[in-house]
């Protein structure tokens, strides 16, 4: 018996696992709030709770959303992001260059912990085979690779951003990472070349979260329940 916590609706919707509670959490915090023990307990026992559903599949919302931080205990971005030079390569090659000493600074604080690594890959291949695709106007060949890739550099921008002790309010995490990034553009390109494209249109979804669309005034692409 298994039970998973879904961060993406469209893709419990679509894979239909046995078990599954969705949450209204950001994308890399599958729990809640950071440090609150109580908070994640009730996540936790409340998707434990779907093992004792004898068919499935199951899809639960969660009740509770994650509370907001007040704006003026939010630490200051640590980095600026606009880039003035024309291809992607040096785009996300310099973004990557100033993130990176605040990813070990926050590396470090947590104890060495760190949701970076799904892909196998490091983040310096990573950024150059997407900046690669984005620069050759190109779909990536390979989509499991390419999941796992775009995990991790969302994992990556995340603890660097965060780097600085504090409160974060979530949604502002979220904005700059979409809507101010290098890595946030080329993303959006992603995404609108696999939703303009029959076959593909499904994985849309898994490059850009229901969030970010909305920001854009766009609906979401939705996989029908019979595709893989």
């Amino acid at each position: 018996m298994t039970v998973s916590i879904a961060l993406v609706r469209e893709n419990a919707e679509s894979l239909r696992p046995p078990r599954s509670l969705w949450v209204s959490f950001p994308l890399g915090r599958p729990l809640g709030v950071p440090n609150d023990a109580a908070f994640q307990r009730r996540v936790i026992d409340a998707a434990l709770t779907l093992l004792g559903r004898k068919q499935g599949p199951v899809l639960e919302d969660y009740g509770e959303d994650v509370p907001n931080v007040p704006t003026d205990n939010t630490p200051a971005c640590p980095v600026s992001f606009p880039s003035d030079d024309s291809s992607w390569h040096g785009r996300l090659t310099s973004e990557l260059a100033a993130l990176q000493p605040w990813y070990e600074i926050g590396q470090s604080r947590r104890g060495g912990r760190t949701l970076v690594g799904v892909s196998d890959s490091s983040i310096q291949d990573v950024m150059q085979r997407l900046a690669e695709d984005l620069d050759n106007q190109q779909l990536p060949a390979d989509l499991v690779w390419f999941k796992s890739a775009i995990e991790d550099a969302k994992a990556y921008y995340l603890e660097a951003l965060t780097a600085q002790p504090g409160d974060y309010d979530q949604d502002a995490l979220y904005q700059t990472l979409w809507h101010d990034t290098q890595f946030g553009a080329g993303l959006r390109w992603f995404y609108d070349q696999f939703a303009a494209d029959d076959k593909l249109s499904g994985f849309a979804v898994i490059v850009l979260p229901r969030e970010a669309l909305e920001e854009r005034g766009e609906e979401p692409i939705r996989r029908s329940k019979d595709e893989n």
